[in-house]
C-alpha cells in the first residue's frame, strides 16, 4: 500500500484524497481548520461547476448534493451600453442567453468541503488539523511515497516558482467582491430555468449572477469583478458584511439597473457570506523542492491559478484532482521522482492550458471580431449556446472565438448550415449517481 500526503483541503485536494483512497491508497490529508471551522467559516469562492467537472464527482460517488442544487441550463451576456444622458442610469447593448447541453451546479464549498471531509474520515482517511510550513513538510515527507501540496495560499506556493512563459500578468487584473443573498427575484427573460449571468461594463468590470446552494438552502451570488483603481475598486478594507451588501447593491443600481430590480429585497445569507480580494493570475513550476533535496507535486491552484472571470477555478481543480488520480494509479509501483511529477503535471496542462489562455484574453478590452460575436449572439441562438458550452470545454473556444478570420468564417457558415443539435439527455449528466457522502 503506496502512502500519499495532501497538503489542502479544497476542492482538489479532497476529491484527489477521496478518489485515491477509494483505489485502496493509505491517505493522510492535512488540513488548517477542522471541518466544522469550513462549514461555519467564510465563503470561500464562487464556485459554478460544468458537466465535465460535475462527471468526475459522480465518477467517485461525491455528488451528495446533486439532488438540493439549482440546475443551471444557461449562460447570459449582456454587455452595458454608456449610462443615459438624461437619467444616467445605464441600458443594455447586448442581451441574450445560451443553453447548456447539460446543467451546471454550484454548490458553496462550506458546505461540500465539510462534507467531504467528514465522509474520508467515515471511509478511514487520516485528517491532520494543522497549518503546514516549508519545514515541517521537509520533516513530513520522508514518511511518504508521494506529497502533493494543495494549498494555494501561503508560504508552501513559494516553492513553486512563478513560470514566466505562460503568466502574462504579475499584478491582479480584478478586485473581486462576493455576497451570498437570500431574496433575488426571478430573471424576467426566461424565468422558466436558472441561469448564470455575466455583466460586462466595459472599462469598469463585469457582474456575475448566479444560483447556489449554501447551508441555509438556495441562494445567489452576486460578484463584482473590478478593474483595479476603477468605480468597482471600492471594497477593500471594508470590514463589516452588511456594508459590503450595501456597497454591493449601490453598485448594481448604477452600473446594472436590470440586476439592481430583481434584488432590491436580498438579504445576507450569513454574517460569513462576503468575501473581496485579488490576486495576480499566475502559472507556476508544479516541482517543489525541500530544502532537503526531496520533491512535491503542485496541485491546482498552486501551480495554475486564472482569474475566476471566465468561472473556471472549481472546474479547473476537479480536472487536475481527476488527472492526477489517473497519473498516480498508472505509475504503479514505480517511484514518484520529479521527472514523473512533471509529466503528470504536463498531462494536466494539456486541458489547462485552454482555460489560461481564455481567462486571460477575457481579461483584457474585448476586441472588435468578439464584440461582434456576441452581438450576433443575440439573434443567432447556435452562437449564443457554443459560447455557453464553452465554460464546460474552453478548448472549443480555438474554433471561432480568438482568431477574427475564424470568427468569420464561423458566423458566416451559420445561415447554411442545418440546425444544431444538442447532445443526448439535453440537460441531464451522462451518468448520474445518487450516492450520498456522508454528511
Amino acid at each position: 500500500m503506496r502512502k500519499i500526503l495532501i497538503v489542502g483541503a479544497g476542492q482538489s485536494g479532497l476529491q484527489l484524497a477521496l478518489g485515491l483512497q477509494s483505489h485502496g491508497y493509505e491517505v493522510t490529508l492535512m488540513s488548517n481548520r477542522t471541518a466544522d471551522e469550513i462549514r461555519t467559516g467564510r465563503v470561500m469562492s464562487t464556485q459554478c461547476m460544468f458537466h465535465t467537472a460535475l462527471q468526475h464527482e459522480r465518477d467517485l460517488q461525491l455528488n451528495g448534493w446533486e439532488g438540493e442544487a439549482p440546475r443551471i441550463q444557461g449562460v447570459g451576456v449582456s454587455v452595458a451600453g454608456p449610462p443615459d444622458e438624461g437619467t444616467g442610469a445605464s441600458t443594455r447593448l447586448i442581451d441574450w442567453v445560451g443553453k447548456l447541453d447539460h446543467y451546471a451546479q454550484s454548490v458553496d464549498q462550506r458546505l461540500k468541503m465539510a462534507g467531504w471531509m467528514e465522509a474520508f474520515a467515515e471511509r478511514g482517511g487520516q485528517v491532520v488539523i494543522h497549518g503546514v510550513a516549508v519545514s515541517d513538510l521537509d520533516y513530513l515527507s520522508r514518511a511518504y511515497d508521494l506529497v502533493l501540496v494543495a494549498a494555494g495560499k501561503g508560504e508552501l506556493v513559494s516553492m513553486f516558482g512563478r513560470d514566466a512563459s505562460r503568466s502574462p500578468y504579475d499584478t491582479p487584473q480584478r478586485a473581486l467582491a462576493v455576497a451570498y443573498v437570500h431574496g433575488m427575484g426571478p430573471r424576467p427573460e426566461h424565468p422558466e430555468f436558472d441561469a448564470v449571468r455575466c455583466n460586462l461594463v466595459p472599462g469598469v468590470g463585469e457582474l456575475f449572477v448566479m444560483p447556489t446552494l449554501t447551508n441555509s438552502g438556495r441562494a445567489d451570488i452576486l460578484f463584482w469583478e473590478g478593474i483595479p483603481g476603477g468605480p468597482l475598486d471600492v471594497f477593500q478594507g471594508i470590514k463589516d458584511p452588511n456594508k459590503h451588501l450595501e456597497l454591493t447593491l449601490e453598485l448594481l443600481a448604477r452600473f446594472t439597473p436590470w440586476e439592481y430590480a430583481r434584488s432590491t429585497k436580498v438579504e445576507l445569507t450569513d454574517a460569513c457570506g462576503t468575501l473581496a480580494g485579488r490576486y495576480a493570475p499566475t502559472v507556476r513550476h508544479p516541482v517543489g523542492q525541500l530544502p532537503s533535496g526531496g520533491s512535491v507535486l503542485g496541485v491546482a491552484d498552486v501551480v495554475v491559478s486564472n482569474d475566476p472571470i471566465t468561472g473556471q477555478g472549481s472546474n479547473s481543480a476537479s480536472k487536475c484532482a481527476a488527472s492526477y488520480l489517473a497519473s498516480i494509479i498508472e505509475r504503479g509501483d514505480q517511484p514518484f521522482d520529479a521527472e514523473w511529477m512533471q509529466a503528470a503535471f504536463d498531462r494536466y496542462w494539456e486541458t489547462a492550458q485552454y482555460v489560461t489562455k481564455w481567462t486571460n484574453t477575457m481579461l483584457a478590452p474585448p476586441p472588435e471580431h468578439v464584440l461582434n460575436l456576441f452581438g450576433a449572439a443575440g439573434g443567432l441562438q447556435p452562437v449564443a449556446d457554443r459560447f455557453a458550452n464553452g465554460f464546460n470545454d474552453p478548448a472549443d473556444f480555438e474554433h471561432f472565438f480568438y482568431d477574427p478570420d475564424k470568427t468569420s468564417a464561423y458566423l458566416a457558415g451559420l445561415t447554411s448550415a442545418p440546425p444544431r443539435v444538442p447532445a443526448q439527455g439535453h440537460g441531464q449528466p451522462s451518468a448520474p449517481n445518487p450516492a450520498q457522502p456522508p454528511r
